[in-house]
């Protein structure tokens, strides 16, 4: 998860993350704020969901929390809880649904 601050200034996320995360045996990234490469993300085994797309990138800062709360779109969501995502929304579990 990726908390943009719901920013639409940049892309948070393109295709070599997109591709460093499934490489590293993520299954998605859900990132409120925006990503770029969608086509290419498109074929990389990864679930992506973000508010938008724009092309340009990010300036990279090295700054960021690991492990934290989250808290945006009315939802608290809590280091080691479960998230599902499709096309139609997603759901926040605090147990395993068994929905792989």
């Amino acid at each position: 998860m990726v908390d943009g601050g719901g920013s639409l200034r940049c892309a948070l996320l393109g295709d070599m993350l997109g591709a460093m995360a499934a490489e590293n045996g993520w299954q998605g990234v859900l990132v409120y704020g925006c990503v770029r490469d969608v086509e290419i993300l498109k074929g990389i085994d990864i679930g992506v969901r973000s508010l938008c797309c724009h092309p340009l990138k990010s300036h990279k800062r090295n700054v960021g929390q690991h492990g934290v709360p989250v808290r945006f779109a009315g939802v608290h969501f809590e280091p080691g809880e479960y998230l599902y995502a499709d096309e139609n929304g997603i759901v926040v579990s605090k147990k395993n649904l068994g929905l792989e």
